[in-house]
């Protein structure tokens, strides 16, 4: 547990993502491609159902021992709470009411951002443009973790711990990697989900507000779910820094894992990712895949090869560094 990771800087590329030259390719062979483009009709409807169901399980809590109420946040809350991030995800991509309602989408933002309990739905929109446009930009992609992170956090026992943090790390990175003036959609967010917890609070009680955090730490941090953070885009094959997931808790997670087909067409919705795939398999069936978000955290801890260092990183040409 204490031996550090072998690498020591991170995989420096000067190669543009590969994900644009792919998605121009499979649209000339495949342009029926282009029809899965645009809103899932039953998305919004399915996210409603959570947060109304994590809205019954915040009053079913309310009175039972604090036992009880993490026992749940662990086992039924974290995993709605996990999903609440995902669709958050795939809403800044427009896919609730289409590009056409892009606020409409902003504000559906902040509804499924209720059961989190922390305001981040129009924070996440704001960097994650970044994070497709310019993936592993060195200085723009807040995703990737900081050179200081990587080597405070280079042996199995920190790295295991980091996976705690993570979700403090992800608050806060960008903050120091490319800080953005506060916008307006911010403070409504921010306002929208303090009036929410604290209505939680005064009807419900500290218990029924103790399960909604804890639910999103628990699953934000370290759960089997969250292995589709470390298995998205670190390095477990040299030289890709995007990877897919085609295990079964897709069906929990909106289809994150067809991650490598959502960066290649981030317009499409989760629900039908699967079918790009289908559509252009030569594109996808040779390239590496994860089958078990558990093997990625385990491996993430204990690969020597691996760590936080295993990222892919790239040099952009931007108006500010012109």
């Amino acid at each position: 547990m204490g031996s550090t990771a072998s690498r020591e800087d991170f995989e420096w590329v000067y190669t543009d993502q590969p994900h644009t030259e792919r998605r121009k390719e499979i649209l000339a062979k495949y342009p029926e491609i282009k029809k899965l483009m645009g809103p899932d009709s039953n998305f919004k409807w399915v996210v409603t159902l959570m947060v109304l169901s994590q809205l019954v399980a915040c009053y079913l809590v309310k009175d039972l021992p604090w036992k009880w109420v993490f026992f749940w946040a662990f086992v039924f809350g974290s995993y709605v709470n996990h999903a609440m991030t995902l669709a958050i995800h795939d809403i800044s991509h427009n896919v609730a009411f289409g590009n056409k309602k892009a606020i409409w989408n902003r504000y559906f933002g902040m509804f499924a951002n209720l059961p989190i309990g922390i305001p981040v739905a129009s924070s996440f929109k704001k960097y994650h443009v970044d994070h497709h446009r310019y993936l592993g930009g060195d200085g723009l992609d807040t995703d990737v973790p900081t050179s200081l992170e990587c080597r405070l956090f280079n042996t199995p026992l920190r790295r295991f711990l980091w996976l705690f943090l993570q979700p403090i790390f992800y608050g806060l990175r960008p903050f120091c990697v490319s800080p953005k003036p506060i916008t307006q959609m911010e403070l409504i967010n921010f306002v929208v989900q303090l009036t929410y917890d604290l209505l939680i609070y005064n009807f419900m009680g500290v218990k029924s507000v103790a399960y909604m955090l804890a639910g999103t730490l628990l699953t934000t941090g370290f759960n089997l779910v969250t292995g589709h953070f470390i298995a998205e885009h670190y390095m477990y094959a040299k030289g890709y820094d995007t990877v897919s997931y085609y295990g079964p808790l897709n069906w929990i997670t909106f289809n994150v894992g067809y991650h490598m087909e959502h960066h290649d067409f981030p317009s499409i919705p989760g629900s039908k990712l699967p079918l790009v795939k289908k559509i252009a398999p030569e594109y996808y069936n040779n390239l590496p895949y994860h089958f078990s978000w558990g093997i990625v955290l385990w491996d993430f801890v204990f690969k020597q090869e691996l760590g936080l260092f295993a990222r892919v990183k790239r040099k952009y040409k931007t108006r500010d560094n012109l």
